[in-house]
């Protein structure tokens, strides 16, 4: 087997670690540390059709693109398989009988040389932190000569002066200077030697580093077109790929992605150099590369027991010794993220025996639901998991950084947040918490929204402004989950939407980003009841850059309707093209009993029970453009003697029993819509003929009023409406919102009921009957004189059992029917998650996830 002389041998680092090869932390490697550019994979996947076609062997379009980037002409563009191939093939074309090479300096270099002439080593003086000697190199020169220079040279990563090469290439025009600028596009304003009149110096680009493509091999160089034409005379055909032809071409066209990456570098490298350069026996060289040459001066660690000490920690370092000129003393470690930086120095720490770095914040574990699409499932699959790991003794918290819904929640001290993260919270049996969801949206319009951080509104904004706003946003998030997982073993995070919205993704504060503050792996759901799923797992891939790929660590099937034997064919050939597994197929559970993340299922007609039933009563719910709390009618749903109906239309309203206006997000525009669509007309003359009864919930109770205005536009761009006019309420928007807890007694039946107020209204009822007591006297509330139409602002009035059953009961005796008198049905949310959690758990590869959990 050929003895390989380079970082990056996964394979061989893999064999004596015993990790994975993807599972080493590679610092022998020197490659960008972003990664490859986001257009990578949609380069090489529309290529993918062109491989039943040779490569064009001119490289003619890559050529052109190359010489528009460094402003020569296309015959003076070398390209090659990887740079390292021109280095080979460079001393053969040249025909030189010496060859002068400074070292320690890549090694290919000697044994491209060494094939065809006689080679002298320059050295390169440590003292003088390996500076090259231009002078002294001068001595060197006779005129038949090839000379082979790093800028900046490896693995010193010291570069060039160029105007003192540039003369001296100019006064021994018979020597052939070869300058490698392998690792040039990722140092941060060093000039590079490309001119449109190279006359005897051949300069070599490799795109392989740039852009994070070595197992691609693409390199380029800029040449004398007499020498270009003579080293494509012995290069072999076709050894340029189509698609790496494609890739180079769209690499040469990116500008900003090197000026991103040198950025990037020159603040990494900094504080690398300065994390090596407090352990006690280090000496770190300065380099303007994308990594660092140092000595070890300790007599009892040199850079081989260095190294096979990170290795038996996953990570891989650079043995410099078989650079001529350097010993065992030395190593070179790449720059990579900041992150991953971090751990080298945390682990070079432990070795040294120096004080461990502090870390920037606690590394709670987390693990993160994302999904290919909205409503796939990820916030019942995030509580499942926290029950779950709760029945394992876990300390778990859930945690969503942005939630957009109407469909809110106010805590203890007056804090609003989603409620898909309170009955997260319930899983994992914790009071709700801001943190755990520290940015909701809430639409007021089709391009805005009101928008509530760490659990009180910053104010309105559009799209726009919202997207300006989301760094200042995205560091609320970040310092929310710190705090959280600070008093959490295990964070179990939702994402948004899906983190393959391209539209999207470059201001994305929820999924990927956040995952990779979190240091969470994902695992991507997907709807199986839609169709399409293996295809949403594939193509959401697909559009993801390379560093999020790199976090997803399986998919999740959820909702499947049979066996899942007949899906094994789909679930390999999802590994096969993604490399990840399904995780597990979750069945679809019917009649779960716990509130549904946002209003995508109460639109879509979910809630509608259309069984027949007899004794039953029928409660009607007005679906608006803006509603809001839709869950405050969940409970109904698990009353054997209620068809709760979501009516759109007047048509479709029929002659329920009773008629619920719900919360209202914009209510002065839900208005409108509700007298376009004939409700209500239809409504009034239900309730005024005494079919039905009328209750009114938040934004719903103020529509049942007299007057609504909004004079702050803190709802609407409309100053006032007039209301349904059932009730004698006026109502004023104000700007303070109103955030509160509420304990009360509902007077007429004495029951006790327990909910939240969240709005701006204040209403006015000074002549009407009261509806509810609060514990300190206060009345909340207001009722007709014969009770059959009333309205609150609580919402969850109806999550208590026993008032839930007096007001059934008392639709069933104005229909009728007997009242039943005992409560039929515990609104008990604790059965639903250990259900949820028990299926889950026998559905999806537990200890898998506790593998990626590390627990």
């Amino acid at each position: 087997m050929t003895t390989f002389k380079h970082g990056g041998h996964l394979r061989e680092l893999a064999e004596a670690s015993g990790f994975d090869q993807n599972q080493i932390l590679d610092f022998s490697a020197n490659m960008n540390p972003l990664g490859p550019p986001e257009w990578l994979r949609a380069v090489v996947s529309s290529e993918m059709g062109s491989v039943v076609h040779y490569p064009d062997p001119d490289c003619l379009d890559l050529k052109r693109a190359a010489a528009a980037r460094y402003g020569v002409e296309p015959e003076q563009i070398l390209v090659g398989n990887g740079s390292t191939e021109l280095i080979y093939l460079i001393p053969q074309a040249a025909r030189k009988e010496r060859s002068i090479i400074p070292v320690p300096s890549y090694a290919d270099y000697v044994s491209a040389c060494e094939r065809c002439s006689h080679v002298e080593r320059l050295r390169l003086q440590e003292k003088n932190d390996f500076q090259l000697d231009v002078d002294e190199l001068e001595r060197h020169l006779r005129g038949d000569e090839l000379v082979f220079l790093g800028h900046p040279n490896n693995p010193t990563g010291t570069p060039l002066d160029r105007d003192r090469i540039r003369d001296l290439a100019d006064r021994h025009r018979s020597t052939l200077f070869v300058i490698d600028e392998a690792f040039l596009d990722l140092c941060q304003a060093v000039p590079g030697f490309v001119s449109s009149d190279p006359g005897n110096i051949i300069v070599l680009i490799s795109l392989t580093k740039t852009f994070a493509i070595p197992g691609l091999r693409l390199g380029c160089g800029v040449a004398a077109p007499d020498m270009v034409a003579e080293i494509q005379r012995i290069q072999p055909p076709w050894s340029v790929s189509r698609i790496a032809q494609a890739v180079g071409k769209a690499a040469c066209e990116d500008h900003s992605y090197v000026q991103q990456s040198q950025a990037y570098v020159a603040e990494q490298r900094a504080s690398l150099t300065h994390g090596l350069s407090s352990l006690p026996g280090l000496t770190v060289f300065p380099g303007q590369a994308n990594y660092l040459l140092a000595r070890i001066d300790r007599s009892d660690l040199n850079a081989r027991s260095l190294a096979e000490k990170l290795l038996s920690l996953g990570i891989a370092i650079r043995v410099c010794s078989n650079f001529e000129g350097l010993d065992q003393r030395y190593f070179r470690v790449a720059v990579r993220t900041g992150e991953e930086n971090d751990r080298l120095l945390e682990s070079l720490a432990m070795v040294f025996g120096a004080h461990p770095r502090q870390k920037s914040r606690p590394r709670t574990r987390a693990i993160m639901f994302q999904g290919t699409c909205s409503n796939a499932g990820k916030s019942v699959l995030t509580a499942a998991l926290c029950r779950i790991l709760l029945q394992d003794g876990v300390r778990v918290a859930p945690f969503k950084s942005q939630n957009m819904s109407l469909n809110s929640f106010v805590t203890r001290d007056g804090g609003e947040m989603g409620r898909a993260q309170v009955f997260q919270a319930q899983a994992c049996r914790l009071d709700p918490d801001v943190r755990m969801n520290p940015i909701l949206l809430k639409p007021n319009s089709d391009t805005g929204s009101q928008v509530i951080v760490n659990g009180k509104p910053v104010g309105n904004m559009d799209v726009l402004e919202y997207v300006n706003y989301k760094p200042e946003a995205f560091q609320s998030a970040c310092r929310a989950f710190d705090s959280l997982a600070a008093e959490s073993d295990v964070i179990v995070m939702e994402g948004a939407g899906s983190p393959a919205e391209v539209n999207l993704k470059h201001h994305d504060i929820v999924n990927m980003p956040m995952a990779r503050y979190a240091g969470a792996p994902v695992l991507l759901v997907g709807d199986i009841d839609r169709g399409g799923v293996f295809a949403s797992f594939v193509g959401t891939l697909e559009v993801l850059a390379e560093w999020e790929r790199n976090l997803v660590a399986g998919f999740v099937a959820n909702r499947f309707r049979g066996r899942t034997d007949i899906l094994d064919d789909a679930l390999d050939y999802t590994l096969r093209h993604t490399g990840r597994r399904v995780i597990g197929v979750v069945p679809f559970i019917r009649d779960l009993g716990l509130p549904e993340e946002d209003s995508v299922t109460f639109k879509s007609g979910f809630f509608d029970d259309t069984s027949p039933r007899e004794d039953h009563v029928e409660i009607a719910v007005v679906d608006l453009p803006h509603i809001s709390n839709f869950t405050d009618f969940d409970a109904f749903r698990v009353e054997p003697d209620v068809r709760l109906r979501v009516v759109r239309s007047a048509g479709t309203l029929g002659q329920p029993d009773a008629i619920i206006l719900p919360g209202s997000k914009n209510v002065l525009g839900d208005l409108v819509s509700i007298r376009e669509k004939g409700l209500d007309r239809a409504i009034f003359e239900l309730v005024s003929q005494g079919v039905s009864d009328l209750v009114g919930v938040c934004g719903g109770f103020q529509m049942i009023g007299s007057d609504i205005t909004d004079p702050h536009h803190i709802e609407s761009e409309s100053l006032r409406s007039d209301g349904l006019g059932f009730l004698k309420l006026t109502t004023v928007m104000a700007p303070e919102k109103t955030l509160t807890l509420v304990d009360a007694v509902h007077l007429d039946s004495g029951e006790p009921v327990r909910g939240y107020e969240i709005h701006h209204g204040q209403t006015d009822s000074a002549e009407l009957s009261p509806l509810l007591q609060h514990a300190d006297g206060r009345h909340l509330g207001v009722q007709s004189r014969d009770g059959r139409i009333w309205g609150s602002y609580l919402h969850g009035i109806f999550d208590a059992d026993g008032f839930r059953r007096w007001f059934i009961d008392r639709l069933r005796a104005r229909k009728g029917l007997s009242p039943i008198g005992t409560i039929q049905a515990r609104y008990d949310l604790e059965p639903a998650f250990d259900r949820l959690a028990d299926t889950v758990r026998s559905a999806v590869d537990m200890d898998y996830v506790y593998k990626l959990l590390r627990l």
